[in-house]
C-alpha cells in the first residue's frame, strides 16, 4: 500500500512538474551545472544501459528497471505491466543485435523529488540498418525508486 501511495505521490508530481516550470525563469540553455550525487546515480543507470544495449546484452540493459510487478512501461499506446512482461516483450522486440542496433542517450535532464524518487527526461536514438527495422528516434520520461540495489526505473514513457 504504501509503495502505492508513493508511485501515485510521483505521478502526482509529474501531472504539477509543467506548470511549476511554465513559472521558473528560464536557464540559458548553454548553462552549466554540476550535478548532485542523487542526479549522477540516475544517470549512471542510463549510461549502464546504453553500454549493455549496444553489446546485446538485455539481460543487463534490464537491470536498470526494478523487478515486480509494480513496474510500468508505456510505448506505442501500450502499458506493459511488470518486469517480466517487460522482458518477454525486449526480447521478442530486440532478438538479434543487428535488430538492437546502437543505442545513444542524449538530453538528460535529472530531476530528484524526494530521497527516493526522481524523474530523468531525454531522448533516444537507435541506429540500424533498414532491414533491422531502421533508424528509430524519441522522447523518454522515467520515473526512478531508490533501492537497496540503488537507483531503479519504475516507470518509463517513450515517445
Amino acid at each position: 500500500m504504501r509503495s502505492r501511495l508513493s508511485l501515485l505521490l510521483v505521478l502526482f508530481s509529474l501531472v504539477l512538474a509543467p506548470a511549476l516550470h511554465a513559472q521558473a525563469p528560464e536557464k540559458p540553455k548553454d548553462q552549466l551545472r554540476t550535478l548532485s550525487h542523487e542526479e549522477l546515480g540516475m544517470i549512471k543507470v542510463l549510461n549502464s544501459q546504453e553500454r549493455a544495449w549496444n553489446h546485446a546484452d538485455i539481460d543487463a540493459y534490464l537491470a536498470g528497471y526494478k523487478p515486480g510487478t509494480d513496474l510500468l512501461f508505456v510505448a506505442d499506446g501500450r502499458v506493459t505491466r511488470g518486469f517480466e512482461q517487460l522482458t518477454t516483450d525486449y526480447r521478442h522486440n530486440y532478438p538479434t543485435k543487428e535488430s538492437m542496433g546502437v543505442l545513444t542517450f542524449s538530453e538528460l535532464e535529472p530531476h530528484v523529488l524526494t530521497e527516493t524518487f526522481g524523474v530523468v527526461l531525454g531522448k533516444y536514438h537507435i541506429d540500424r540498418a533498414k532491414k533491422a527495422g531502421g533508424a528509430a528516434d524519441g522522447m523518454f520520461s522515467l520515473v526512478f525508486e531508490k533501492t537497496a540495489d540503488g537507483w531503479k526505473i519504475i516507470v518509463a514513457h517513450t515517445t
